[in-house]
């Protein structure tokens, strides 16, 4: 951003933040907005229930200032979400007629920088520095052409972490004290922080391209290949940007359950240190990493929510088209219809001259089967022959109830769980359909994520079919599908 006077100036007038701060309500909008949205995490709350919030904050003020703040809570989250203030999106819901409110990044923005203007009482240096340096050499590593190069560095690095053994080895354990804890714990919870703010701008920018293209459907008159080539050209373009392909790794990182898992043991241990107990951590950083994936799972609704716009336009599209078809039809009888009693005189049109093709029936060739069923005159005899009636009784019946068990079983100890995991904790029984019943339960009676961008592979032992020769006993079996997710219900 260039930093003249023209720029600011600009700024000042019309950007939101600014305009929170030079508001005369600054001192409430902000308090109210961090309250309800920033502090519980909360994106999208109906009107009803913030207005009850507003009106429960402003019964508080009002003990203390009793001539102040006297307009009704409603008018006042309708006037910050007006665009020229722009602190509040107030919007709906796909098959809801309540109004919802969300907070705008631009007042988020305002509120992160209004809680840095407090002292603190501690300032960590350290530990931005050595973030700063790894930055510089995962840039510096990442970007090396020269295999010798690299080579040499992990060479040096594993170097290092031998000679760290060695002394750990005799009894030099190095620690870091209460300081290094303090000063490393105070950068993650700002880097937290921040990194929840970006995913609502992060889910703005996806908002402002869907806004677009509605505004450009409600415009377009011109062949509807045009405007999807145009519009699917700008996903793809934000899909392949800078932000996107950080959205799209950092959303693959977070899916891994594996990763979730490290994530919530490295909180508890770190939580439960006493240098990090003497800053009064906020207990919501015990489920930061939860925080984010809500906050992602927004970002991932936008985006279907455009896919959704563009197919609606597609079966608009389709009904005009049919509908015009339909209308040249209707005008094509009325018309003939008129000409029935008066037919225009002379030729109304000329076709080049035809002529057809004969082919006599009794000319085609009958049909001649190419092989003769041989039939057995022997009537059966009672009593000759056995059959096994071992086939009829041997069904496989898959038990319901207890998969929904067995996934709520697992659900208690923790949020979600994949169907690999599933399937580990209580091997399949019956095999592919065991498999298959768990995936209409995904569908049909549990809260489920479809996250295609990774395969698992499943495996089961089942019994040998006929025609596997050189096999005894069970045959491991394995299927490779995208992984499901079952989250627990909030």
């Amino acid at each position: 951003m260039a930093f003249d006077f023209t720029t600011l100036e600009l700024l000042r007038h019309g950007h939101p933040a600014w305009k929170l701060l030079r508001s005369d309500h600054a001192a409430l909008v902000a308090s109210f907005l961090h309250a309800a949205f920033v502090a519980p995490n909360v994106r999208g709350v109906a009107q009803a229930d913030l207005a009850e919030k507003l009106e429960d904050h402003l019964y508080d003020l009002r003990l203390r200032h009793p001539d102040t703040f006297g307009r009704p809570p409603l008018d006042y989250l309708n006037d910050w979400a007006q665009p020229d203030k722009g602190w509040l999106r107030k919007f709906y819901r796909h098959g809801s007629d309540e109004p919802q409110f969300d907070l705008t990044p631009a007042a988020e923005k305002a509120i992160g920088w209004l809680n840095t203007l407090t002292e603190r009482s501690f300032v960590g240096t350290e530990s931005r520095l050595l973030t700063l340096f790894a930055l510089l050499r995962q840039m510096s590593e990442g970007s090396e052409t020269d295999p010798e190069a690299r080579l040499a560095d992990l060479q040096r690095r594993r170097d290092d972490i031998d000679a760290e053994m060695a002394r750990i080895h005799r009894g030099d354990l190095p620690l870091l004290d209460d300081t290094a804890v303090r000063d490393r714990f105070q950068q993650f919870m700002q880097l937290a922080r921040e990194l929840l703010a970006d995913f609502r701008e992060v889910e703005h920018n996806f908002r402002s391209l869907d806004r677009k293209v509605r505004e450009r459907i409600a415009l377009w008159s011109g062949h509807k290949g045009a405007l999807l080539q145009e519009i699917m050209g700008e996903r793809d373009a934000i899909a392949d940007s800078d932000q996107g392909r950080s959205f799209r790794a950092f959303w693959e990182f977070l899916m891994s359950s594996q990763r979730q898992e490290e994530l919530s043991g490295l909180l508890e241990r770190v939580l439960g240190l006493d240098a990090v107990a003497e800053l009064g951590p906020d207990p919501r950083m015990r489920r930061v990493h939860y925080d984010w994936l809500e906050a992602g799972e927004h970002t991932q609704r936008t985006v279907a929510d455009l896919s959704r716009q563009l197919r609606r336009f597609l079966d608009d599209k389709a009904w005009l088209e049919n509908r015009r078809i339909m209308d040249l039809l209707h005008g094509i009888e009325a018309k003939a219809l008129d000409l029935r009693a008066a037919p225009p005189q002379g030729a109304v049109m000329t076709m080049a001259e035809t002529s057809a093709e004969l082919e006599l029936p009794m000319e085609r060739p009958l049909y001649t089967p190419t092989v003769k069923v041989a039939l057995s005159d022997s009537a059966p005899q009672a009593g000759e022959g056995s059959v096994d009636l071992g086939a009829l009784y041997d069904q496989v019946v898959v038990d319901m109830v207890r998969l929904r068990r067995h996934i709520r079983q697992a659900l208690q100890s923790r949020t979600q769980v994949t169907l690999r995991e599933l399937a580990e904790l209580q091997p399949l029984e019956h095999g592919l359909a065991e498999l298959v019943a768990y995936l209409q339960l995904a569908e049909d009676s549990f809260e489920a994520v479809v996250d295609e961008s990774v395969t698992e592979t499943i495996r089961w032992q089942g019994a040998v079919d006929e025609g596997e020769d050189g096999q005894d006993g069970d045959v491991t079996r394995q299927a490779s599908l995208p992984r499901v997710i079952f989250v627990r219900p909030k």
